[in-house]
């Protein structure tokens, strides 16, 4: 295929330019650097038309008379051809969009942008937009299927995905190409192409190649390359007959092949050397225009028509009356040859250590696939007859070669699957952690410090920084390794790299907390084993491989515990003897992921607390982070900015808390989450413009967001009220988890949260009172402690509401029955300790009004009476033989009224099924003898003169009282004994 390099022109200034052709071929349209979009005649035109569109034009697409541009000020305009006038805008993003291209009706515009988004956009209706979510980074190109169904797209990530363009979610994607950061870092603008017509193969290039894709079933099928190419390619661009593809290089090189039999038919140089970042057919079929980074244009003319449909000339050997006819050996010339007696695809051996023999029809294997999926048109509707000819075996529209039907097929079809598709899992990822292809990115960000890592041409090193200096003070680290995972806590720095060729996967441990001066080892993995996930405790660490292994080190560096894991692993964290692991526990579909997590505790009792559950997700949503809170309760962030905590009181269930989109301002804002507090509450996350994740520099600013459940109504003043209950309710369960685990916790502090609790509930209270709702009122006294109940009672009894009044009398009654039977159960032993080794103290009393205020060990030594009010249970009535700091409360159930209550309450019955002590019979036997002596004595200064005298009563004397009580019982059940 001889073909005229012809001299090149400057058309734009130095910069990205771009090439293509109007519909009927006879004009050039570029655009450039300077912000110009120039339409030529000819090559030759030296006053070509021009549009000032911006600043800067990234990106241009032509079609039905229709101009789209992409250009500097963050938007995709839109102007008529030839006469260039403004026609709107498109559609916006937050930052450039780098590429546009219209679909092969022109009805549609697809955008890639540098804010991770791509868009499509119906031309005449700017509004109806769809926006595919889920590459992160910049995307480099995008390319429309010519059937309208799917859109190719290729990311500085490294991927190149298919997209369901209806259903907006992946249909496949390849990680091909390297890792970058921005599109000016690029090694390859990797600008994709589909075959025109049937749009039968996806061409990618990647490095010095052309990786071919076939429509539909996703599989690699074949390799364009050749020897002289010693540069990326960074464009490719298919003829209009859909028979030769062509591509330009880095080095400025240009190839074209015949796609057919994999022959490279042409090759050009650019003719200074430059990048070629531009390809463009003429519809034509006979020209190609192209331009280079320093903005000029070029052309290859005299392609010649004919060998463009060479195809068309392959005459039909014979009718197949067989389907194992079209695999004859017979036929393996014309199968070499790229074309089959019905057009099939190419048919050879595949040479295992030779990756450009492979075909399309043979995978890397050797082995033939399923000839029924040969013969299966996802496109056709009628699956009760076989329909072969270009539909089933064309490379391209223009292969006229056909096959007659045969009356009846002889294989059957294989059955159509029209339900949901799977869903690509989601790759391993390490919390708190910026994706691994920056160059400066965050390796971890937790509640200990931050972890940097720099990768660039100058440095390669890790840096530590932690917030508190008195734990450790900041380290800088020669990242030798390559290191790619790190944790961080109180007592180490852990760190892994993946595995070469040449080196195994390895784990290192920088133990800052240890008192010798060996505070650094390093483990090799086995042959074959890599880290995915890692993870540090308190004094363990864990690390997950990609062969399904989880194992476990000492924070000294002893091996420990090894077990396999259900399923790949996604993430993991660890919080003192916790923990939390996140894994694939099967393939997840319409756009879901299927994931499993197991939460293990490995205190002295080691178990496993959630073994395998299923973790919820929001739809077509991934796991984002997952952590702990600084109170040590399991928590996790969904990618639609979803948090959701563990509910341990509700059967280890997971609520959610917060929903961080709610405060975005804008739909491509995202909140990095970095830690969860649970007392305060505060959700502390770095607010990310226009990204998932932060730069590392600047420092970025955290900011406090706060939680809110997703309960109805919460605009009104009860929907308020009963969302900061149960939040409260919730943020405070971690109380009695830490206290049965073994932890001081701070008595004050939950005190503080049950007050807040019941102060709402109160609140909640009065408000159904108000509106008459006392059906409602009872089951919020169901909610109340016993001392809220009788302020229900008094609060019920002033409103006149008598019959609600009794029935919280009842609610009462059942609150000090159940609490009294409770602490029998709990406290009776530790009073028969207390007894032998204390001996007699003058008044019997009872220890315990509820449970201890910390589990470490230490005996109660506060008055029963002093902490009474206080307490989070009501105790019974008891006497006192310790001195007393605060006036005595005899009656827990009514708190010292300012008013008596009213008699509907019927408190006595509450008062009377306590146990009374010594000094209250005492106190009954003598008290007309006290009020004689003293008649102007009130209650209360009564009491008190009465305990004085008590205190002056010997130990006989008292014993008296102690008898009188020792076999008093409450509802016959015995309640105190004597030796």
């Amino acid at each position: 295929m001889p073909c005229e390099r012809k001299p090149m022109r400057y058309g734009h200034s130095e910069g990205h330019t771009e090439v293509c052709f109007d519909d009927s071929g006879k004009f050039i349209v570029t655009c450039g650097n300077d912000g110009d979009v120039r339409i030529w005649e000819s090559l030759d035109d030296d006053d070509p038309k021009f549009i000032t569109v911006g600043e800067k034009a990234f990106s241009l697409a032509l079609r039905n008379g229709k101009l789209v541009t992409a250009s500097s000020n963050n938007t995709v305009q839109i102007h008529t051809f030839p006469d260039g006038d403004p026609d709107g805008i498109l559609t916006r993003f937050t930052t450039n969009a780098t590429h546009v291209t219209f679909n092969s009706s022109g009805s549609r515009v697809a955008a890639g942008s540098s804010d991770f988004m791509v868009k499509v956009v119906d031309v005449s209706d700017s509004s109806q937009q769809k926006t595919l979510r889920g590459h992160e980074a910049p995307v480099l190109s995008v390319a429309f299927d010519p059937k309208d169904d799917f859109l190719a797209s290729a990311s500085c990530d490294g991927s190149v995905v298919v997209w369901n363009i209806e259903e907006q979610t992946q249909a496949i994607s390849w990680p091909l190409l390297q890792k970058t950061n921005d599109v000016s870092n690029a090694k390859s603008l990797c600008r994709l192409s589909w075959q025109p017509g049937t749009g039968k193969f996806l061409a990618v290039p990647v490095e010095m190649k052309v990786h071919l894709y076939e429509r539909g079933s996703w599989d690699h099928v074949s390799n364009l390359s050749d020897d002289l190419l010693t540069q990326p390619i960074n464009v490719v661009a298919w003829s209009p007959c859909g028979r030769f593809l062509a591509a330009g290089s880095v080095g400025g090189s240009m190839t074209v092949w015949d796609v057919n039999s994999k022959v490279c038919v042409e090759r050009q140089k650019h003719e200074k050397g430059f990048t070629v970042c531009s390809l463009s057919w003429n519809p034509s079929g006979s020209q190609i225009a192209y331009t280079d980074t320093e903005g000029c244009l070029g052309m290859l003319d005299g392609f010649s028509s004919s060998t463009t449909d060479t195809n068309k000339q392959v005459p039909v050997k014979k009718t197949a009356k067989d389907y194992d006819d079209l695999f004859d050996d017979d036929d393996d010339r014309l199968m070499d040859e790229g074309l089959s007696d019905t057009n099939s695809p190419v048919k050879k051996p595949v040479a295992a250590d030779d990756d450009d023999d492979d075909d399309f029809l043979m995978p890397a294997t050797g082995r033939v696939r399923n000839r029924g999926a040969i013969l299966d048109d996802e496109n056709s509707l009628d699956t009760g007859s076989l329909r072969l000819g270009q539909d089933k075996f064309g490379d391209d529209d223009d292969a006229g070669s056909t096959v007659e039907p045969t009356a009846a097929p002889l294989v059957p079809l294989r059955p159509v699957y029209e339900g949901p598709m799977p869903t690509p899992p989601q790759r391993a990822f390490q919390p708190g952690s910026t994706p691994a292809h920056l160059t400066h990115r965050f390796m971890m960000w937790n509640s200990v410090g931050i972890v940097r890592g720099y990768n660039d041409e100058l440095d390669n090193a890790i840096d530590v920084e932690f917030h508190d200096s008195a734990v450790h003070h900041a380290m800088h680290l020669t990242n030798s390794l390559g290191h790619t995972m790190a944790d961080l806590s109180q007592e180490a720095v852990l760190l892994a790299c993946p595995s070469t060729d040449e080196l195994a996967s390895k784990l290192q441990c920088l133990h800052f907390s240890s008192w010798d001066t060996n505070k650094e080892w390093m483990v090799d993995l086995p042959q074959g084993e890599d880290v995915k996930a890692l993870c540090l405790g308190q004094g363990w660490a864990a690390v997950a491989t990609n062969t399904l292994m989880l194992r476990m080190f000492s924070i000294g560096g002893v091996q420990r515990e090894i077990f396999s894991l259900p399923g790949p692993v996604v993430c993991m964290s660890g919080h003192g003897e916790q923990l939390l692991i996140v894994y694939h526990r099967a393939t997840g579909f319409d756009g879901d992921q299927a994931l499993g997590v197991q939460l293990l505790q490995f205190s002295r009792r080691r178990r496993q607390i959630i073994n395998g559950e299923p973790l919820p997700l929001s739809h077509k949503s991934h796991l984002s982070w997952l952590g702990f809170t600084a109170e040590g309760t399991p928590c996790y962030v969904d990618s639609d900015g979803v948090v959701r905590m563990l509910n341990r009181t509700l059967g280890n269930t997971w609520t959610p808390v917060c929903n961080t989109r709610e405060t975005c301002k804008s739909k491509s804002d995202h909140y990095w989450v970095v830690g969860v507090h649970e007392n305060p509450q505060q959700l502390r996350c770095i607010p990310c413009k226009g990204s998932r994740f932060p730069p590392t520099l600047p420092r970025p600013a955290v900011a406090i967001l706060p939680f809110k459940l997703p309960l109805c109504q919460t605009s009104t003043e009860k929907g308020q009220m009963e969302e900061q209950f149960w939040r409260s309710a919730l943020f405070h369960n971690h109380y009695s988890f830490l206290s049965s685990s073994g932890y001081e916790i701070n008595e004050d502090g939950q005190n503080q949260s049950q007050k807040e609790q019941q102060e709402l509930l109160m609140k909640m209270f009065a408000l159904s009172c108000k509106l008459e709702r006392e059906f409602r009122c009872v089951e919020l006294a169901e909610l109340m402690t016993q001392n809220v109940v009788t302020l229900a009672i008094k609060y019920a009894s002033r409103s006149r509401r008598m019959v609600l009044a009794q029935r919280l009398s009842e609610i009462a009654l059942e609150k000090a029955n159940q609490i009294q039977e409770e602490e029998r159960e709990e406290e009776e032993p530790e009073y028969s300790s207390y007894r032998r080794t204390s001996g007699y103290s003058g008044c019997v009393q009872v220890l315990g009004s509820g449970k201890p205020s910390s589990s470490s060990g230490q005996p109660r030594v506060t008055n029963i009476l002093d902490n009474m009010t206080s307490s989070k249970k009501s105790t019974p009535l008891s006497g006192s033989a310790g001195k007393q700091n605060k006036t005595p409360v005899l009656k827990p159930l009514a708190p010292r009224p300012k008013t008596k209550v009213s008699p509907s309450a019927n408190l006595l019955k509450i008062e009377t099924s306590q146990p009374k002590t010594g000094f209250q019979l005492w106190l009954e036997e003598n008290r007309k003898n006290i009020i004689a002596d003293n008649p102007d004595l009130e209650e209360t200064e009564i009491i008190k003169e009465a305990m004085g005298k008590f205190r002056t009563l010997s130990a006989e004397e008292r014993l008296v009282g102690r008898v009188q009580t020792g076999f008093q019982s409450t509802n016959g059940v015995k309640f105190l004994t004597l030796d």
